[in-house]
């Protein structure tokens, strides 16, 4: 029986398939500094390839709706970092001091793009700011999420765990925010071949994900990361990212019906910012802690987590989102 028939993509699958694949056989010897090689530049295409995406006039078409936009970047930079830092007497309890870094290292990334847009446009909500805002958030957070991060640093290193550098933040700017401009400049000239060659976008935006799945876990297994890792702070993970989505998406519907947002804002709202971003949060995590070779792979854990779980409890919400408002086509874009 395939992936697809039990209700697991192949994306997911190969999620699993990476982690096993790095435990049983972890990259070793002179194949580490190619392997450092290959995923440097994978996430160098990678957002320039994000960057040649993105389109200035979609992105400036949903700017009016700056209330929402304020809404999903609280939820996002705001309310998370203080979402971790609250959960950290439960979670130090249940968690390593890796796995609990990684937990407050999900709490200050991004939303994601595709699946926040995909989701808002199957519940019928406003597309058009949900491209912005996600967009948005991906764009701060290339600055945000390290600095954010750094400020946990103190809380960290009481904890005998891992921290941001300077020079940690300087790769960012070199890996992941100089590729996008350049992709963006480039955009008028790429978009008619990236247009006709979707699929091969899609597989390397994907493959270049799964290689530094493969990177970061090959590292920490060969650190000892499962025999560090008791299956109790598996659990521990699961439970913290329930506790976080439950959080996020019953605070961004509540609020965003308070200030009075209508039903395709309240939409874009919910997954917008109760959504972290995988695509964003790997390359992230291989820039700023790649030196901590025994510590990354437990960082990136919690992120992985988290996001199979929202995929599936944003799958569900979607489709009840748009039975409550009934047949019709989504709000335009």
């Amino acid at each position: 029986m395939g992936a697809r028939r039990l209700g697991i993509s192949p994306f997911t699958a190969g999620l699993f398939l990476a982690v096993i694949v790095a435990s049983v056989f972890p990259c070793e010897g002179k194949g580490v500094d190619a392997m450092n090689a290959l995923v440097f530049w994978g996430i160098v295409l990678l957002f320039f390839l994000h960057g040649a995406v993105l389109s200035r006039e979609t992105a400036l078409r949903g700017l009016l709706h700056w209330r929402l936009h304020l809404l999903v970047l609280f939820c996002t930079f705001g309310l998370f970092p203080l979402f971790g830092l609250s959960l950290r007497p439960l979670a130090t309890r249940m968690l390593t001091p890796e796995l609990y870094a990684g937990v407050l290292f999900l709490c200050v990334l991004p939303s994601t793009v595709q699946s926040s847009i995909a989701f808002t446009a199957i519940a019928k909500g406003n597309v058009s700011a949900a491209v912005c805002s996600a967009t948005l958030s991906n764009l701060l957070g290339i600055f945000l999420t390290p600095l954010l991060f750094g400020a946990f640093g103190v809380l960290l290193s009481t904890q005998g765990s891992i921290g941001v550098s300077l020079s940690s933040v300087g790769t960012i700017i070199e890996q992941l925010l100089v590729p996008f401009i350049v992709g963006q400049a480039l955009h008028d000239k790429l978009w008619g071949w990236i247009a006709r060659h979707k699929r091969i976008v899609d597989a390397v935006d994907q493959g270049v994900i799964l290689l530094i799945v493969y990177a970061a876990f090959s590292d920490a297994v060969a650190e000892g990361l499962w025999s560090r890792t008791p299956p109790a702070a598996l659990l521990g993970v699961l439970l913290v990212s329930v506790v976080l989505l439950a959080l996020a998406v019953g605070i961004t519907g509540g609020v965003s019906k308070k200030l009075g947002f209508c039903t395709a804002d309240r939409v874009a709202v919910v997954f917008c910012g109760s959504k972290k971003s995988l695509a964003s949060g790997l390359p992230m995590a291989q820039a700023l802690f790649g030196g901590q070779t025994a510590s990354v792979g437990a960082v990136v854990l919690p992120l992985m987590v988290y996001h199979q779980l929202q995929l599936f409890v944003c799958a569900v919400l979607a489709e009840r989102y748009r039975a409550r408002q009934g047949a019709g086509p989504p709000v335009p874009s």
